[in-house]
């Protein structure tokens, strides 16, 4: 049994939040000051990036602390199951931790506690869920909806009834009240637990786990968090002189890699239904914190907040997630720990981490055995600025697709980022010190550092079965997917 002296963890997850949509990050537009708040107590990593930018993928390297090529997700897929017999929660739960998760999992089945003790569950409007129920007549399986049902004495009411998609641009004010918005739920239920915590007689530390919906569309926030941002002024959407290279590209088969030129107008809505569902999380996140400060067990509390992926919101003329880009992999990354942490207040970490990084960070920081078959690699000794090494040489990502370009596999240090398509070796080189937003295609004008990705790449892919390398070890393109 874990004794009441180990640490208690708060992870907050969001989802499709860019890594740069912070304004401690120097974000123009967006305004989050709880969030820099957070950070200033903390460490923020500004290199944090997710290898597989799509919603189940990511968070199957967060859960389970493995690559994309040891847990085999490497793109998006619907009804898999889960079946993973090592997973961050199921640590915890093992070493005599309260384990708890309220909102999204995205897991399957749907019920499948990842190693939780409990779930509060919301996944959204996944049409996948209502599909299943009614293919196998069951009830609908979102704890969220129940409690809106129930709250509203209507057994019609429903999260979808302003019909906005939840892959869409369109942006509109939630219609009801704001306290019945899925966010505002899971912020009222993470207080209702540590209500519950602050009264069990056992007091064993515990691991709650808090995980967003949104900024994820259908953007909905509240109508003052919307209206905040429709008129203010929005800088152009970064379009790199390399775009036209996509012209022709087909992604209708692959709808989470939309590619599109909005009116400005529409653009304009678009973003700031995003941007106001952020300003709307950031002060939910902020009731969370300032209720926790109220608790003695806040003084042994780590805080943890980041997205399971970005949101292109029109760079390069591409929307959503599963590209290489900046906006659509790299995401928000705050730390936060007790007084003893380590962790020098308002520091920042340029080292390159990824999901599989956090469970072996937080078994660390608990005190708790890492299992050996873990990918991921604890950064804590860099949160505390302890060390400058690299965690590894290079970052592998990449995203299934079914366009004629294949899958883009990148790997990036930090400094560099190197895109290799696998259906047609297409090839893209950026400086990311120099160039961040990815503006200029460094490619066709550095043959040398070109053929030393090519070779890290060739390296990151070799033995993989779809023969990806050949016996030379060059990069192989047209490979079945």
């Amino acid at each position: 049994m874990a004794m009441m002296t180990q640490p208690n963890i708060v992870f907050i997850h969001v989802d499709q939040w860019r890594g740069d949509c912070l304004s401690i990050d120097g974000h123009p537009v967006v305004h989050t000051p709880f969030l820099d708040r957070l950070a200033l107590q903390g460490v923020r990593f500004s290199k944090a990036y997710v290898s597989v930018p799509s919603c189940i993928a990511s968070r199957a390297s967060l859960m389970t602390g493995l690559s994309p090529r040891n847990h085999g997700r490497v793109g998006y897929q619907d009804g898999v199951e889960w079946n993973y017999p090592v997973t961050l929660a199921g640590e915890f739960s093992r070493a005599g931790y309260r384990t708890h998760a309220i909102g999204k999992l995205h897991v399957w089945p749907v019920r499948n506690k990842i190693g939780f003790e409990s779930v509060e569950l919301h996944d959204g409007p996944l049409h996948i869920i209502p599909r299943y129920s009614r293919i196998h007549g069951t009830r609908h399986q979102d704890d969220y909806l129940t409690w809106l049902q129930k709250e509203t004495g209507r057994p019609d009411a429903d999260h979808f009834e302003h019909g906005v998609h939840c892959n869409s641009v369109v942006a509109r004010p939630w219609p009801m009240e704001e306290r019945l918005h899925p966010t505002n739920w899971l912020t009222t239920r993470s207080l209702a637990f540590l209500e519950e915590q602050h009264n069990d007689p056992q007091q064993r530390p515990f691991f709650l786990y808090l995980s967003y919906h949104r900024p994820h569309p259908p953007y909905d926030p509240p109508a003052w968090a919307l209206e905040q941002y429709l008129q203010a002024e929005m800088p152009d959407v970064p379009v790199g002189d390399w775009v036209g290279e996509f012209d022709d590209i087909d992604d209708g088969v692959h709808p989470a890699a939309a590619r599109a030129v909005y009116r400005p107008d529409i653009l304009r809505r678009a973003r700031a239904g995003y941007y106001g569902s952020m300003t709307h999380i950031d002060h939910q996140i902020n009731r969370f914190l300032e209720t926790l400060e109220e608790f003695p067990f806040a003084k042994n509390t780590w805080v943890v907040f980041t997205s399971d992926h970005g949101e292109l919101m029109g760079d390069h003329h591409f929307f959503r997630k599963s590209r290489p880009y900046e906006g659509s992999a790299r995401v928000p990354l705050i730390f936060t720990g007790p007084r003893d942490s380590g962790i020098a207040p308002g520091s920042v970490c340029p080292s390159v981490v990824e999901m599989r990084d956090i469970m072996p960070t937080l078994l660390e920081i608990a005190g708790l055995p890492v299992p050996g078959t873990l990918a991921g690699r604890s950064f804590l000794e860099h949160a505390r600025g302890e060390s400058q090494e690299p965690l590894r040489p290079w970052l592998h990502g990449e995203h299934a697709m079914g366009t004629r370009f294949g899958t883009p596999h990148w790997l990036t240090d930090g400094r560099e980022k190197y895109v290799w398509f696998s259906g047609n070796s297409h090839e893209q080189l950026f400086d990311l010190i120099r160039d961040p937003q990815e503006l200029h295609d460094l490619a066709p004008e550095s043959p040398q550092r070109l053929e030393y990705w090519r070779r890290a790449l060739a390296t990151e892919l070799a033995g993989r079965e779809e023969g990806y390398v050949d016996e030379q070890g060059n990069l192989v393109a047209g490979r079945p997917l």
